[in-house]
């Protein structure tokens, strides 16, 4: 009877279990509490994935992002605020601290009301720039909704992102075509390499302030320079998503029907399949990579599964030191999280994982080959010479990839030289030889010369001795 409760016990606690791997403990911060409704099928489906979602409002006294110096929740969703700002309990400093600690942000923004201070300073932390207008927002007089937006051309019609960029994994890929009202366009700093957008603005639209004076010379950016979604990912692969248009996430723009002024037929948009995998990535529920067996040992020709081979003829496995030409077998084994399990990790095509061997700087980069998948991994391998230079030396595999968490790891050996009795004798080296006839021709010499010396004693003289 105890072991039934436990399982059902057990199964109940895999039902209410998120599908992040990071948690389920997720914040909603939102200013007014009836516009909580607006949001309802949003929220619905994070619930339905098994998050425990509360609802707080930036104004609140007991909002905290942190308690006893940990993490209160895992995962934090921004709704636009109609104040100045998030409040004293998020300022900017705050939610970088939150990043820091591995803590996951979706930030959503509208033009529907000027943009804070507090959020561009936000922003800024992590290289992206908003208009200097505060109310600007994106506009395109050719991919707009004739329905909604006959007149201002506010409501962006751009298909859902096929690629993204060559050799990156497409974790937004949906179909159908995306609704992006009222978007606040952001920049992406070039220098960071934390920095990818997902959603780029159409060639033809660009950033406009409807408050002031519409001047095509003095326009904040235009075309792709545009970002409409833009995710950034920490080094300790807490992610950090903006989203341009709130308004994305309503209710009204799930599976809404929409026409492009070309277009002779409405057609249903694919808003709540991309906010589905926009948050999922977010929130760590794809996207995230983990090492399983690590291997490096001397490739003598002998398989370690074979058996053929006694416990004495296996490699010792993990060994702290090799010797200088020694060949050398490495192994590591690499899992994707798919949402509810892990499973066989793959690069995306035109990528590769790759393995240095390093003492101030790599002397091999080799490619790692998936040779075998197991149930829930990727065994990839390498064999190379160990280097002609004595030392300690790391294996690393330093694999970091736009929507992909960073995998670093590093392994650390000694590098000696020959010992006094594996050097190859002389003999057996070709280049040897003069010097070895050398030696020869001056010991038969010498002993030539000694056995003459030896046997060429003069005669004694005769001679009578005088009185």
């Amino acid at each position: 009877m105890k072991s039934l409760l436990s399982l059902l016990l057990l199964g109940l606690v895999g039902l209410v279990q998120a599908l992040s791997s990071t948690g389920n403990r997720l914040l909603v911060v939102l200013e007014e509490a009836s516009d909580k409704s607006k949001y309802s099928s949003f929220f619905g489906d994070l619930e339905s994935r098994g998050y425990s979602v509360t609802y707080e409002s930036p104004k609140s006294k007991s909002l905290s992002l942190f308690k006893h110096g940990n993490l209160a929740y895992d995962h934090l969703v921004l709704l636009p605020p109609k104040s100045k700002g998030f409040g004293p309990q998020l300022t900017p400093n705050t939610l970088v601290d939150y990043v820091n600690k591995n803590g996951n942000v979706l930030l959503a923004l509208t033009a529907e009301q000027p943009i804070p201070a507090a959020v561009a300073s936000l922003l800024l932390e992590f290289d992206v720039t908003l208009p200097p207008e505060r109310s600007a927002l994106v506009v395109d007089h050719i991919n707009y909704d004739s329905k909604s937006a006959a007149d201002k051309h506010d409501v962006l019609l751009i298909p859902a992102p096929k690629t993204i960029k060559s050799g990156v994994k497409n974790y937004f890929d949906v179909d159908g075509t995306l609704a992006v009202p009222r978007a606040v366009g952001q920049l992406l700093g070039n220098a960071s390499p934390l920095l990818s957008p997902v959603l780029r603005a159409p060639e033809t639209a660009y950033s406009y302030d409807p408050k002031g004076e519409e001047s095509l010379e003095d326009v904040f950016a235009s075309g792709s320079q545009l970002s409409l979604v833009s995710t950034f990912q920490a080094r300790n692969s807490a992610r950090f998503t903006v989203l341009g248009s709130a308004e994305m996430l309503q209710d009204a723009w799930f599976n809404a029907q929409v026409k492009a002024p070309r277009d002779s037929a409405t057609t249903g948009t694919a808003n709540k399949a991309f906010a589905e995998r926009l948050s999922a990535w977010t929130f760590q529920e794809i996207g995230v990579l983990k090492v399983g067996k690590v291997q490096h040992y001397l490739n003598e020709g002998k398989v370690k599964e074979s058996t053929n081979l006694t416990v004495s003829e296996f490699p010792e496995i993990n060994p702290i030191m090799y010797r200088i030409k020694n060949d050398v077998h490495y192994s590591i084994e690499l899992s994707e999280y798919n949402g509810d399990r892990w499973i066989p990790f793959l690069p995306a095509s035109g990528d590769s994982v790759q393995l240095e061997f390093s003492m101030l700087s790599p002397f091999h980069r080799v490619t790692l080959n998936p040779v075998k998948p197991t149930t829930n991994s990727t065994i990839f391998e390498a064999s190379f010479t160990v280097p002609d230079q004595h030392g300690v030396f790391n294996f690393i595999v330093n694999y970091k990839r736009p929507f992909l968490s960073n995998i670093y790891e590093k392994n650390t050996v000694t590098v000696r030289h020959f010992a006094h009795d594996e050097w190859p004798r002389s003999f057996v080296i070709s280049g040897a030889y003069p010097w070895i006839a050398g030696i020869g021709v001056t010991a038969t010499g010498w002993l030539i010369f000694v056995a003459v010396w030896l046997y060429s004693k003069p005669e004694e003289s005769k001679a009578k001795k005088t009185q």
